[in-house]
């Protein structure tokens, strides 16, 4: 009886220690993580990483407090180490450069939701940004995950919200003169509303002069449709001018006379109405959904911080007001992380 009574007095303290890291871990999830539901990812995170500093911090007091030897303590605390080195160095070729990278772009913010990207042979929409792989939405609409380690160790192209180059190239013959070409080109671009567009010839070739059409799109989220709609307003153009698009390796495979025109027949294009769908609409859509939910929680946070800056000088029924918008404000913030996730 006295053994263990003697044991349980010396296993008092390991006790304590452990429900009081358990406590406080408890405590801390909520204050941090489970009261702030409103926030998004990128906000949570830094909070996530307190939690996990102060959970293995726990984890040290726990082991620390044990009811055993010195030398058995040191041992436990020896292991301890050992296993998370191991974890360490088992997952730093994939893991941890993957999570390291992902803090990286966190902080550097090359792109956001949303924004149209390059990496290597892939081109799409960012879609979802983890912390491990970032995610982007095809032409073709796939979805495909990226490592963070690549995106930050190969160069990534971004098309800039403020508006994009976009061009189409043709390669005509050596009959037509390039001033008459220039004229159609141009026309074209302006048809489809590009600013600024401009003409350059890019190589002059054995049997024919290749000719780039390029111009400013200021609205970036129509880029699919607006090179669509680039390449048919060139082939009207230029048509309608009686300008061929073949050149003269055309005649090796079917004879045509010299009055003869390659020409489609038909009326000219005609841009699709507004009511109709727009493709980006389809093969965005996902990324599209993203942006906007992103946009809308950021929006939620300035008006959030407002209402908190208006409730400190607030006083009786005004005061209770600002709580319940405050309050009802939150819950659409926690409606919209729920969205996104």
């Amino acid at each position: 009886m006295e053994s263990k009574l003697s044991w349980v007095m010396t296993a008092l303290p390991f006790f304590a220690v452990l429900v009081g890291v358990g406590l406080v871990l408890a405590l801390m999830h909520r204050l941090l993580i489970h009261n702030h539901p409103e926030l998004n990812t990128e906000e949570r995170l830094p909070r996530q990483l307190v939690m996990l500093a102060a959970t293995l911090g726990g984890i040290l007091l726990v082991v620390l407090s044990l009811p055993v030897g010195e030398s058995t303590r040191n041992q436990v605390i020896g292991l301890l180490g050992v296993l998370v080195s191991g974890v360490l160095a088992f997952s730093s070729t994939t893991f941890m450069t993957n999570f390291v990278a992902g803090l990286m772009l966190r902080t550097n913010k090359p792109f956001k939701t949303g924004d149209f990207v390059r990496v290597d042979q892939y081109f799409g929409r960012v879609s979802a940004r983890g912390l491990l792989d970032t995610e982007i939405q095809s032409e073709q609409r796939e979805f495909i995950a990226i490592p963070n380690s690549v995106l930050v160790s190969r160069p990534v192209t971004v098309i800039s919200g403020s508006g994009a180059i976009i061009s189409a190239n043709v390669s005509l013959g050596y009959d037509v003169h390039h001033g008459r070409i220039d004229k159609q080109l141009l026309a074209a671009a302006t048809d489809i509303g590009l600013t600024d567009p401009f003409v350059q010839v890019t190589e002059l070739g054995n049997f024919s002069v290749s000719y780039r059409i390029s111009g400013l799109l200021t609205d970036v989220k129509s880029l699919i449709t607006a090179r669509s709609n680039l390449h048919r307003a060139v082939l009207d153009k230029l048509h309608s001018d009686a300008i061929e698009i073949v050149s003269p390796t055309f005649m090796n495979q079917r004879q045509v006379s010299d009055q003869g025109k390659v020409l489609a027949t038909g009326r000219p294009h005609v841009v699709a109405e507004e009511s109709s769908p727009a493709p980006e609409s389809i093969i965005f859509d996902k990324a599209e959904a993203a942006e906007q939910v992103e946009s809308a929680v950021e929006q939620g946070q300035v008006e959030l911080a407002d209402l908190q800056t208006q409730l400190k000088a607030a006083e009786g029924d005004a005061k209770k007001l600002l709580e319940d918008e405050i309050e009802i404000k939150q819950q659409q913030q926690a409606d919209l992380v729920k969205a996104a996730d």
